[in-house]
């Protein structure tokens, strides 16, 4: 995934997405629906199951679609349509950006026994006769057992629910077995009562009897998910809830905020897991390069921009001169053994350097509390280089970003702007964040006085349009409108050998639906830099939002992942993508490689999220003998 074409510190994880991704998901997807070709991915505001489900009725590759990056890469999409969004920051948090904050787990139960209340506890009423009173009289047992039913629904609308239970109880004793519809009702009734008293244990038997009777019973799968739910066994849920919206033809609201719920937590669950035994690995050399190009002020790289070859010429370096060394030769793996060399033996500004270094490759490599205690041994030495102490806060503040954590991500830059007003990359960075965080304005001023601070920075000079586009779409200025898109047009001519230039002003025109220009800039960019793989990944979703050229599509993004075997972006959309065409096991076999890249638990739970969707689908569709192509239809 990419903020502002693949360059920033919150490039290729789930909190550096586009803004467009992460602010404009619920609009679009809703939109989406209306569109011919409805479809998706990285909340990601706002995001809920029932947006990307509204793209599940529509087939992948009509002409005039409107696939975009964004909603590619975050739905699962037709024929699943159980993946989950970018929910990461605002489910997470707060609309504000506040920490997030956990939640007991006796307030969650009671939160989703709440919701079974409130939507669930219809009763199943074929048979009743509310006038007639209760007289078991000699009848045949289907009308005994009708009658029961009948009387304990009474019960259960009158809040009785043991004396509806009793009644039930009956009903199943009487009910002649061969009546397998009846019996599943009445099973399916004692569950409601069950779900009332919160015995959960017995709603799932209840429910699991129903549906050994009638195995496509709606009410029974979705009060069996939400009772699975309580009880944790999350799978099972996602599996029930799953095979409800299908029958249900992606229709009904609440089965799919039900399945977003259990998506959410089961991706969380999953990504917890693996992130405890994840082994890291480094990004590509691409994303190294990009991402610290997206500082103009690090003292580190612009010391070491000066230092000569001769420099490093002696064949035993040690220390932080080895380290500058394996990052000019991109040897990055050795990078933090030889920063832990000069850390351990070495003293003063070079000791320094070196945690900041070590620091950030840590960052890289997901290992955020190494990087962390790192960082702060820097922050905290007054004694410390200004620059370099600014630079380790920029850099903790964009994890506090990865981790969830916007409050502290904000003290950090407001601390840096304190201690080096001047620098550039603090507000440059603090921008990216507030947009994040839907603070247009902020984020606005951020990227002026950034801008001001330093006008020869591309990079931000061209997020400087980018956000001001924004505005100007958000605020339907049509003024201010032609004004950004000139202000793209003077940036390009400004920064013709910048490739974000290109990529943005392409993803601006592409939401405009200038769709052969977008690809004109896109190939631009590519020739720019030829090595960026998500600009691959990024013009090939051009062709499915311009013309639903699928095999395009797929052959650009597979070049994407030929040339960067690390680009988690490119497998998580062509997972997707084969997700909307039915190979699901293709899909699964690539959300697998983006996995291990991810490198936050919260950006691993979406792709947990969008694999557990594809495996529940195809689990449920072979169960119920629907073929792949066919769910989701009406």
């Amino acid at each position: 995934m990419n903020y502002v074409a693949n360059l920033s510190p919150y490039s290729e994880t789930t909190c550096m997405q586009s803004a467009e991704q992460l602010f404009s998901f619920k609009t679009r997807l809703h939109s989406f629906k209306e569109k011919e070709v409805c479809a998706i991915i990285r909340e990601w505001h706002h995001i809920t199951y029932l947006s990307v489900m509204a793209a599940s009725n529509s087939s992948v590759g009509s002409g005039g679609s409107a696939w975009s990056k964004w909603q590619i890469a975050l739905a699962v999409g037709a024929p699943v349509a159980v993946g989950i969004g970018i929910w990461y920051l605002k489910h997470s948090g707060s609309t504000t950006g506040q920490d997030k904050s956990s939640t007991s787990d006796d307030g969650r139960k009671n939160k989703i026994a709440s919701m079974a209340t409130s939507s669930q506890t219809s009763l199943d009423m074929a048979g009743d006769e509310p006038n007639v009173q209760f007289e078991p009289a000699e009848e045949n047992p289907l009308k005994k057992a009708l009658a029961y039913k009948a009387e304990g629904n009474k019960y259960f609308k009158s809040g009785k629910y043991p004396e509806a239970i009793q009644c039930y109880d009956s009903a199943i004793q009487i009910c002649p077995k061969d009546k397998k519809l009846d019996l599943s009702t009445f099973y399916q009734n004692r569950a409601a009562a069950y779900e009332q008293m919160k015995k959960y244990e017995e709603v799932r038997n209840d429910c699991t009897e129903a549906l050994k009777l009638n195995p496509k019973y709606v009410k029974a799968l979705q009060r069996r998910a939400k009772a699975c739910e309580v009880m944790k066994d999350l799978q099972q849920s996602l599996e029930d809830v799953t095979a409800a919206c299908i029958l249900e033809g992606f229709q009904n609201q609440t089965t799919l905020l039900t399945a977003d719920r259990v998506l959410k937590e089961l991706g969380r669950q999953h990504a917890k897991e693996a992130m405890a035994k994840r082994t890291p690995i480094m990004p590509s050399k691409h994303f190294i390069k990009t991402y610290f190009s997206s500082f103009i002020e690090d003292p580190i790289m612009n010391k070491l921009a000066q230092e000569k070859e001769s420099d490093f010429a002696e064949a035993d370096l040690r220390g932080l001169a080895r380290a500058k060394q394996a990052f000019k030769s991109q040897n990055y793996e050795d990078i933090i053994p030889a920063c832990s060399e000069e850390v351990e033996s070495g003293d003063g500004s070079l000791k320094m350097e070196a945690l900041v270094l070590r620091a950030t490759f840590h960052l890289l490599l997901g290992e955020h509390r190494k990087a962390l205690s790192d960082f702060e041994s820097v922050i905290e030495n007054e004694e410390a280089d200004i620059k370099l102490r600014v630079n380790a806060l920029i850099k903790r503040a964009s994890l506090h970003m990865q981790l969830e954590q916007s409050s502290k991500s904000i003290e950090d830059f407001n601390r840096a702007a304190e201690l080096d007003n001047d620098n550039s990359d603090v507000y440059h960075h603090r921008g990216q964040v507030h947009l994040l965080m839907e603070k247009v304005t902020e984020a606005m001023n951020d990227f002026s006085k950034a801008v001001t601070l330093n006008p020869n920075f591309p990079i931000a000079y061209v997020q400087k349009c980018y956000t001001d586009y924004r505005y100007a779409f958000s605020t339907r200025n049509t003024q201010k409108m032609e004004d950004v898109m000139n202000a793209f047009q003077e940036a390009i001519q400004k920064f013709p050998k910048c490739s974000e230039c290109y990529t943005l002003f392409a993803q601006v025109l592409s939401d405009k639906q200038e769709f052969d220009k977008a690809d004109r800039y896109f190939q631009k960019a590519i020739e720019v830099e030829p090595e960026n793989a998500t600009v691959y990944v990024h013009r090939g979703l051009l062709q499915l939002q311009w013309n639903g050229d699928v095999p395009e599509a797929i052959k650009m993004i597979k070049q994407a992942l030929e040339m960067d075997d690390r680009c988690e972006f490119g497998y998580e959309t062509l997972g997707t993508i084969e997700v909307q065409r039915g190979n699901l096991q293709q899909a699964v076999e690539l959300f697998d490689k983006a996995i291990p890249l991810a490198k936050t638990e919260l950006e691993m739970s979406h792709l947990f999220s969008l694999k557990d969707a594809a495996v529940a689908q195809a689990t449920v569709a072979e169960r119920m003998g629907i073929p792949i192509a066919n769910v989701g239809l009406p």
